[in-house]
């Protein structure tokens, strides 16, 4: 099992800014990937997404530019820096790991078998 807690969330003003982590424990070493998804609605959507061994990264369109991931190997963290935030970022962020090959793979919500709890993100305008 890998248990992931997530920290950071908060209200800010819109052109603000938030840094969000997340701290892995458990079996990190059957994962190879770490994402950040986040949910408004109905949808759980794709943000980012980095690869533990290459810090290879992608971004969803909505968020390049403005977001980015990072990882501290050594602390089995990973962060997510978000700048310029818009009321549409407004969500719950969760943090999740997965054992995933595919940069197409690693966008996708349910190649992820572990899970964060959330945290709250509010945007205001």
């Amino acid at each position: 099992q890998v248990q992931l807690v997530e920290s950071g969330g908060g209200l800010v003003q819109a052109g603000g800014s938030l840094r969000l982590s997340c701290a892995a424990s458990g079996r990190t070493f059957n994962t190879n990937t770490m994402g950040w998804f986040r949910q408004a609605q109905e949808e759980r959507e794709f943000v980012a997404t980095i690869n533990w061994s290459r810090g290879s990264t992608s971004y969803a369109d909505s968020v390049k530019g403005r977001f980015t991931i990072s990882r501290d190997n050594a602390k089995n963290t990973v962060y997510l820096q978000m700048n310029n935030l818009k009321p549409e970022d407004t969500a719950v962020y969760y943090c999740a790991a997965g054992q995933i090959y595919g940069d197409y793979l690693a966008r996708v919500r349910a190649a992820y078998g572990y899970w964060g709890q959330g945290t709250q993100v509010t945007v205001s305008s």
